[in-house]
């Protein structure tokens, strides 16, 4: 049974982290090989189970440092029959990886969670395509009826919610939207941003939010920013609108660089955790009602470490 699916917490205004960018900090930083991005098939063995559990339980332990809660995204952006595919997994291999994924954080969750300090469950899912390419997309319908599967998966488990990340176009994220609300299960829906602030797709990140909570009466829960450096994240969140009050979650990236340049990049721009950090505090003059942080591309536990001293 679910623990939080009801009453999230970090839906109160405490202070809650999630983890830094889970791929390149296995592929970079640990040396551990990705195909695809795809984290999720480490847990096809023991030896990777380990790998995943020593990664989330370090932010675990982060949280506990800080004296704050956390939500624990499982390691599932690729865990879509499209991306599984290429790595050999049919449906049912597939539903058993997403099963195991909230498992293992369940796990972490058992060791590490106190009454002052919860620890949230979020099974999560990222976008059918590229994640920094709108291409080929699909109706709202279609991407409803396309993520269902996992969603289900998450609902039958003891996951808290889902959040769908990386999200490039509105009728993908609207379509997890209704399928999360058809499944009883709290959601969150991170947009990416171009430098210029704008969706990949072309939308402004206003327009994405109001289009989405348009579409679906507002189910979801709140709305965060991942994969764009809070440079890119000004432009877009800067002056007025309610519709700020909706963006709970950012999780930015450590790099500057555009989408574009880094698909091209061979090595890891970690930037400065601490001028990142500084970053973050600047965006909350923007974002009243952030309250999740953490981190994406190049961002590891000394970012997000930084970022929750500078944002407490």
């Amino acid at each position: 049974m679910s623990k939080y699916r009801t009453q999230l917490p970090q839906l109160s205004d405490r202070l809650f982290l999630t983890d830094g960018g889970i791929e390149t900090t296995l592929i970079f930083s640990d040396g551990v090989e990705l195909p695809y991005f795809a984290s999720f098939d480490l847990l096809k063995d023991e030896a990777g189970a380990s790998v995943l559990r020593r990664y989330f339980t370090r932010y675990a332990k982060l949280a506990a440092s800080h004296g704050i809660g956390a939500v624990l995204e499982s390691p599932t952006w690729r865990a879509n029959p499209d991306w599984a595919a290429k790595l050999g997994y049919d449906a049912a291999a597939l539903a058993e990886a997403n099963h195991k994924s909230i498992a293992l954080l369940e796990e972490v969750r058992a060791e590490f969670e106190t009454a002052d300090q919860p620890i949230v469950i979020s099974g999560n899912l990222g976008p059918r395509g590229d994640g920094y390419r709108p291409e080929a997309r699909m109706t709202a319908a279609q991407a409803q009826q396309y993520h269902t599967p996992q969603i289900e998966v998450f609902a039958n488990s003891v996951a808290d919610m889902v959040a769908a990340f990386t999200m490039n176009y509105v009728d993908e994220a609207v379509g997890i939207t209704l399928a999360a609300r058809e499944a009883g299960m709290p959601v969150a829906i991170a947009f990416t941003l171009e430098t210029d602030g704008r969706l990949p797709s072309g939308e402004t990140l206003a327009e994405a939010i109001e289009n989405t909570d348009a579409a679906s009466s507002g189910h979801a829960a709140y709305y965060m920013i991942n994969c764009a450096h809070p440079t890119h994240i000004e432009p877009a969140v800067r002056g007025e609108g309610i519709w700020r009050n909706r963006i709970r979650g950012l999780r930015a990236n450590a790099s500057r660089r555009s989408h574009a340049e880094l698909d091209q990049s061979t090595d890891l721009d970690i930037g400065n955790p601490d001028e990142l950090a500084q970053e973050y505090r600047a965006l909350r003059q923007w974002l009243p009602r952030l309250t999740i942080v953490g981190g994406c591309c190049g961002t590891d536990h000394r970012h997000v470490d930084a970022i929750c001293t500078a944002c407490k």
